[in-house]
């Protein structure tokens, strides 16, 4: 129970990106349990299929399908990178916008899909194809990075430094390659539209702005929708009778301590200023600051 606990514990204290990848992982995991033993997929439903008339049936698979992958080199390879990209963005940039182009990315990427899937001759597509993988996800901030800061580094093995462009231009250029080489065709369609989405973001934020806002406001929207209600109620007091009050205090502290200046001054015409008390002095002493 205790292991339970500190696992829960360490997700609770992982940033968002760290949760995203620690979802990742255990979903493939589970998936890997079901197919190997029992020989089922468990996330059929949530894989994003070919078929036009098929996604229709299940849009939230436009999404769901970045968090599924097909293998250990194909979910180790998405979150090595996706863990190096958001290191470098979200220490520049806010948390939800760097959210906004990775589930950009991943949308634009499954529709990219979807076009080449229905568009293209049947001859030229497998009809039963189904796209999996964050992979167009981490392709949008790639391209992000490389366009929005050319120049920033990436340090491969602690041994040498390389900028991110070089690093986009030699992936962007293996996945051209691939494509043209009819391997995997529909997903390296898939990272050409992530390519393409953290290209145009990037261009527009140098401009000064940020296309993913309206996106941002729709899953804000979406996710208060699974937040509990709170049964506090909002009250709002009279501010003309708060204020009344206030003003009320505030005239009469200054009448007292007028009345105590007055006294204290008495005091010293009297019989000197050594003849007053060290709270008194204190009190002419905070005065005369004031």
């Amino acid at each position: 129970m205790s292991t339970v606990n500190d696992l829960k514990y360490k997700f609770k204290n992982l940033d968002v990106f760290g949760k995203i990848i620690a979802i990742n992982v255990v979903i493939f995991f589970i998936s890997l349990v079901f197919k190997s033993l029992l020989r089922f997929n468990l996330f059929t439903y949530f894989e994003l299929p070919s078929g036009i008339m098929d996604f229709l049936f299940q849009p939230w698979s436009l999404i769901t399908y970045g968090f599924l992958h097909n293998g250990l080199f194909h979910v180790a390879f998405n979150m090595l990178f996706l863990y190096y990209l958001s290191q470098v963005t979200t220490n520049l940039f806010r948390s939800k916008m760097v959210l906004n182009i990775y589930f950009l990315g991943i949308i634009f990427g499954g529709l990219a899909y979807l076009v080449y899937s229905n568009l293209l001759p049947s001859s030229m597509v497998d009809s039963n194809g189904v796209l999996v993988g964050a992979s167009a996800g981490v392709s949008a901030l790639l391209l992000f990075v490389a366009a929005y800061m050319p120049n920033s580094e990436i340090r491969l093995f602690n041994m040498f430094n390389v900028k991110w462009k070089h690093v986009a231009m030699v992936i962007v250029g293996l996945d051209l390659f691939r494509m043209i080489s009819g391997m995997n065709q529909g997903g390296y369609v898939a990272h050409l539209g992530g390519y393409i989405l953290g290209y145009v973001y990037a261009t527009q934020l140098v401009k000064g702005s940020d296309i993913g806002t309206g996106f941002e406001r729709t899953m804000d929207k979406f996710m208060n929708l699974f937040k509990p209600k709170s049964n506090l109620k909002t009250v709002h007091k009279n501010k003309s009778k708060g204020s009344t009050v206030n003003k009320t205090k505030k005239s009469t502290n200054t009448l007292d301590k007028q009345k105590k200046i007055d006294i204290i001054l008495d005091k010293i015409s009297k019989s000197g200023y050594e003849s007053l008390t060290s709270e008194e002095k204190s009190f002419l002493f905070k005065i005369g600051k004031d």
